[in-house]
């Protein structure tokens, strides 16, 4: 995309610019190529598009070119940001963390973190409490996971304390100890599977109490 700077325009020379043509995007039809005095200079989103008031005939000042090529930018930053989002849900510091990489790499402006995360959240894309609960529910659903080693993985995740409490209110460790048990009992002995579930998260109490209940079970069977 050919970028117009004010500073490539002499104050004594002026030149028109005049939207000649808007053509349907090939790759992204949700996008629409703009052609400025007969050449291409950038594209937008269909809403841009309708925001920005393009349309052909229309002539523009240099200001308004350069502030159109940065919408672009952004619409184009968006729309990935976007496609990332809807995979599967986020939490807010992944996004932005996401943004920031991109925005790195292709050297843009660090205006748009902002703009684009309070956007997704005003769509609903962005939500950390949602995020919170589906990563709670797929996390390790029939291995069994601490509310420790829950609570540190969110944290990583950016998700306020205040809203991890909330998520995590009610959750059961002896339920979810029980499914580790179940599934390590025969590779380790009573020590070491203690010691494991105390690494997992698990209390040593807690720990301690299952496997030797476990324990005491095998025993009665034989």
């Amino acid at each position: 995309m050919e970028i117009y700077k004010l500073s490539d325009f002499s104050e004594n020379v002026k030149k028109d610019f005049v939207i000649t043509d808007l053509k349907q995007g090939v790759k992204n039809p949700d996008r629409v190529n703009v052609f400025i005095n007969s050449r291409f200079s950038f594209s937008l989103d269909v809403t841009q598009i309708v925001d920005l008031k393009i349309k052909v005939g229309r002539k523009i000042t240099e200001e308004e070119l350069v502030e159109f090529q940065r919408a672009s930018e952004f619409g184009k930053l968006y729309q990935r940001t976007l496609e990332w989002v809807l995979t599967r849900p986020r939490s807010e510091k992944e996004t932005r963390d996401y943004i920031y990489k991109k925005i790195f790499e292709k050297k843009l402006d660090k205006e748009y973190i902002n703009s684009i995360i309070n956007r997704l959240k005003s769509k609903k894309y962005l939500d950390d409490y949602k995020f919170s609960e589906f990563w709670v529910e797929n996390r390790f659903v029939k291995k069994g996971i601490s509310k420790k080693r829950l609570q540190m993985e969110l944290a990583k995740k950016g998700i306020a304390p205040e809203t991890i409490n909330e998520v995590l209110d009610g959750r059961d460790d002896e339920e979810e100890i029980d499914k580790v048990i179940a599934k390590k009992r025969a590779k380790y002995d009573d020590d070491k599977l203690i010691a494991y579930l105390c690494r997992q998260g698990f209390s040593f109490e807690l720990a301690r109490e299952k496997v030797r209940s476990c324990g005491m079970d095998l025993q009665n069977l034989e």
